[in-house]
């Protein structure tokens, strides 16, 4: 799982010449620095949030498809806004997306949005015995608290192993999904509570991958990787019962 902020970077000269201004710069040459990571990686199933899916950032590409296309991979990727909302008409935010890719098919994929919050999206796509849902929630509490229960009500309705995984921006710490786990019985598949944000120096744990009991974690790891303000999730699962 890996936040990649479009691929806009982070650190060096993202807030020059003023505070942000690397949110406008090109991308093309940080997207291949992406590539090449999730590359040395070689993972089955890659889950990306803030992904350009065709502004002049990244010259009218869509990075889920470029990354898709170099590594092989099938992809989903959906703007994270709902048709309603302001942040369709206007030009850059309404490329901003969200993403799964997968070696195998991934016809089996929804598209579900939250009541709440500005970023609506979910993604859910069952590949084999997992249902796997793709967030990113929102910043302000009132609304990630409202989308979780949203979330947990779209778990309920499947019968599969599940995987959550995103951004869940839980700024006041991980016990913001205590609640949330207990009710699902997910659980983190980060037991040491690692940080991943920011990069550069990681503080806070804000980036996740949940999984119900069936599901066994093999191997867990945050790689010291800068190439945005989020530290990617590797995460090697297996199910108990396959």
């Amino acid at each position: 799982m890996y936040n990649i902020r479009y691929a806009t970077g982070h650190k060096n000269r993202y807030h020059l010449p003023i505070p942000y201004a690397g949110f406008f710069k090109k991308t093309n040459v940080n997207l291949q620095s992406i590539i090449n990571f999730i590359g040395s990686i070689n993972p089955d199933i890659v889950a990306l949030v803030e992904v350009d899916s065709g502004s002049y950032r990244s010259n009218k590409s869509c990075q889920a498809q470029v990354i898709a296309d170099s590594l092989g991979y099938n992809y989903v990727v959906e703007s994270k806004y709902g048709s309603d909302s302001l942040a369709q008409k206007v030009p850059v935010l309404k490329q901003q997306a969200n993403a799964i890719l997968a070696r195998q098919g991934l016809e089996d994929y929804q598209c579900h949005y939250f009541e709440q919050g500005v970023k609506k999206l979910v993604i859910q796509t069952d590949i084999r015995a997992v249902a796997i849902f793709i967030v990113h929630l929102s910043i302000k509490y009132r609304h990630r608290q409202n989308q979780l229960e949203h979330l947990y009500s779209l778990i309920q309705e499947t019968d599969k192993e599940v995987i959550v995984a995103g951004d869940f921006n839980t700024f006041w710490g991980s016990r913001e999904l205590n609640l949330f786990l207990a009710a699902t019985d997910l659980k983190n598949a980060n037991i040491a509570n690692m940080p991943s944000h920011p990069s550069h120096a990681p503080y806070r744990q804000i980036d996740f991958i949940l999984h119900s009991p069936g599901i066994r974690i093999d191997n867990f790891y945050i790689p010291d990787v800068r190439l945005s303000d989020h530290s990617p999730l590797v995460c090697n699962f297996s199910c108990i019962h396959t």
